[in-house]
């Protein structure tokens, strides 16, 4: 490893750390723990530092490879694709404060009942904080395509967490 090269990397990544981190939480939650793709994320974008075309684009290189080890994770897990139910029982012992955790813990479950594309698009715009525009772009897709799976995730997102919190009295529980 070159000296010159970490100082590159490093003077590219400390900028974006908070949001990057922000982004493997929220996207990792059922799979893996967030900082093990944080890690190989990291480790694959500095051997491929010198495929980066753009230092502006340094974020959304980060968020393509993560998104690929993911897809690969998922991929790998296929029979099991279903919401990692033990994974999030550790996250919820382990928080300070119960009433966000449970919180935490059901809108994670909503968010694995959408479809990838849905769940992609709103974790990228709600939680990273992502354009419209950056979204199709990483996606190759229009970006009225970004607009509608952000419509119909935040509709499917509704209806899942309004029916999780009523049954069929009307009566509230978790």
């Amino acid at each position: 490893m070159s000296k010159k090269k970490q100082d590159h990397f490093l003077r590219l990544y400390q900028p974006v750390h908070d949001r990057f981190e922000r982004f493997c939480r929220a996207r990792a939650y059922s799979v893996v723990d967030y900082r093990d793709v944080m890690h190989e994320s990291l480790l694959v974008a500095y051997d491929r530092l010198d495929t980066l075309r753009s230092e502006e684009a340094f974020f959304s290189f980060l968020v393509g490879i993560c998104i690929r080890l993911l897809a690969n994770e998922h991929r790998k897990m296929k029979p099991e694709l279903g919401l990692n139910e033990s994974f999030l029982e550790n996250k919820i012992r382990s928080s300070d404060n119960p009433e966000q955790a449970a919180e935490v813990y059901l809108l994670h479950r909503a968010l694995a009942q959408l479809p990838v594309d849905q769940r992609e698009s709103l974790v990228l715009f709600e939680i990273t904080g992502f354009s419209i525009r950056e979204i199709a772009k990483l996606h190759n897709v229009g970006e009225s395509t970004v607009k509608q799976r952000l419509r119909r995730g935040r509709l499917k997102l509704t209806e899942i967490l309004t029916f999780e919190s009523t049954d069929k009295r009307g009566e509230m529980h978790l």
